[in-house]
């Protein structure tokens, strides 16, 4: 017994110091994507076109790539960068930050439209200075909608998002008209230049050739070679600036469906192994969750090692609860520290809150079936005694009366109400009704209760 428990003490001080490694080690696994500019880039000013993919959904972890492009690209002196687009849109949230690091960009930024622009996608091609469209492709259908489809009708919601899509219009003399009604499906507009109306209901989404006709577009080109040798930078050094696999291993991460299920994983990983040691394995898949979970906010920007470190003693703290009692006080410190570790490292605190009360709501049932199930290792059962005092352990009972109902016998001492009998030779400890007995007068078993034995008087007529 001392032997397992020493190996599950040595056990969980192995997985505590392999989650600390885990997370104080996140600056070295991230070393790799702080990469520079190349040096053919630097070393001529003005000579290079960095091309940059937007091929994904909107959201954090394409946000912090394009911000590291961004920056590389200022510090190259690039001449221009172009966005080569092609997703279906994203978060709102994430669109406005983009925008504003377009706008405030000191290299001229070029949208090429490669297949779609949409939604989200459509806000950021109109904050470019230009925007280059392949044949075929549409931009448009921005209006705002919830993670289901469904139109949301929150008329703040909708003013806000309508009001930016018109600013980033007009902000490169484009028809503010055309990108109202791709944002409000409950507007009615008339395009003059396509000398059409589109009624109530209706978003407006733009083929390449009526973007081109209405100046949502400068150009029409088959490729991005092509797009290059319109905007004479076709002699320009070519700086095909992709993601890291750091950075798409936190784009994966970061996303709002993985985020939750990494905490999940988490917080029933780590609570297994603490509630139902000797696994193992939940507890490695617990804390590899949490470092992933981290190492992608870590990389996106949006945790430090403050975060890590907190998340870390909070975990620390619950685990020294369950061994030295503090009357809750460790466990609440380590609770407040662990919730605080996973808010801070999130992009939205709102949505880190929402990910994380599913995530308790769902492990506590993961927890509450294993538990179950492995009912009989459970931590609890340190506090139970779980021998059985049976006669097959070698613990004998108290010996059963029941054999002397009915049987009779000779008072030894004076019954009152409580005495000696002998019955069949045997001395009986037993007990009468209430009344009293003198010695020498025959008795009877009446009643037998469990090691409680009831006489009465034998009476002769």
């Amino acid at each position: 017994m001392a032997h397992h428990l020493r190996k599950q003490g040595w056990l969980r001080a192995l997985l505590i110091v392999f989650m600390l490694s885990l997370l104080l080690g996140l600056p070295l696994w991230t070393a790799a994507a702080e990469t520079k500019a190349p040096p053919s880039a630097a070393s001529a000013p003005g000579t290079a076109v960095f091309v940059v993919p937007v091929k994904q959904a909107i959201e954090s972890g394409l946000q912090s790539f394009l911000e590291r492009a961004f920056k590389e690209a200022e510090q190259a002196s690039a001449d221009r960068i172009l966005l080569v687009i092609d997703t279906l849109g994203g978060r709102v949230v994430n669109a406005d930050e983009i925008g504003d690091l377009i706008r405030s960009s000191s290299v001229p930024v070029v949208a090429y439209v490669q297949n779609r622009a949409m939604s989200a996608g459509a806000f950021i091609a109109l904050n470019a200075d230009q925007i280059i469209m392949h044949p075929g492709s549409t931009i448009g259908a921005a209006a705002v909608v919830d993670g289901s489809g469904t139109l949301i009708e929150d008329p703040k919601t909708v003013s806000h998002w309508v009001g930016a899509m018109r600013s980033a219009a007009e902000l490169n003399g484009r028809d503010p008209e055309v990108a109202i009604k791709m944002a409000d499906p409950y507007s009615e507009v008339h395009i003059q230049k396509l000398n059409k109306t589109y009624g109530k209901g209706e978003v407006l989404t733009l083929t390449a050739e009526e973007a081109l006709q209405v100046g949502y577009s400068e150009h029409t080109a088959g490729s991005v070679e092509d797009a290059l040798k319109w905007l004479g930078l076709d002699n320009r050094s070519i700086i095909e600036f992709n993601p890291s696999l750091a950075e798409n291993i936190a784009r994966f991460v970061t996303s709002q469906g993985i985020a939750t299920l990494l905490l999940i994983l988490g917080l029933a990983g780590v609570a297994i192994e603490l509630f139902v040691p000797g696994f193992g394995v939940p507890g490695i898949v617990g804390l590899v969750s949490f470092g992933l979970y981290f190492f992608g906010h870590y990389i996106a920007g949006f945790a430090g090692m403050e975060t890590a470190v907190l998340f870390a003693i909070g975990i620390g703290l619950l685990i020294i609860e369950l061994f030295v009692p503090s009357f809750g006080i460790l466990g609440i410190l380590g609770i407040a520290s662990l919730v605080g570790g996973i808010l801070m490292a999130a992009y939205d605190t709102a949505d880190a809150l929402l990910n994380l009360t599913v995530a308790v709501i769902v492990a506590a049932v993961v927890v509450a079936v294993f538990s179950y199930i492995f009912k009989k290792r459970g931590v609890w059962n340190k506090f139970i005694l779980k021998e059985r005092l049976t006669s097959e352990e070698g613990f004998v009972s108290a010996e059963s009366k029941i054999l002397l109902q009915g049987l009779e016998g000779i008072a030894l001492t004076p019954l009152r109400p409580s005495g000696t009998v002998d019955i069949a030779g045997e001395r009986v400890d037993v007990i009468t009704s209430g009344e009293f007995i003198a010695s020498g007068v025959r008795v009877k078993v009446i009643k037998v209760e469990g090691t409680r034995v009831v006489v009465g008087e034998i009476h002769t007529n």
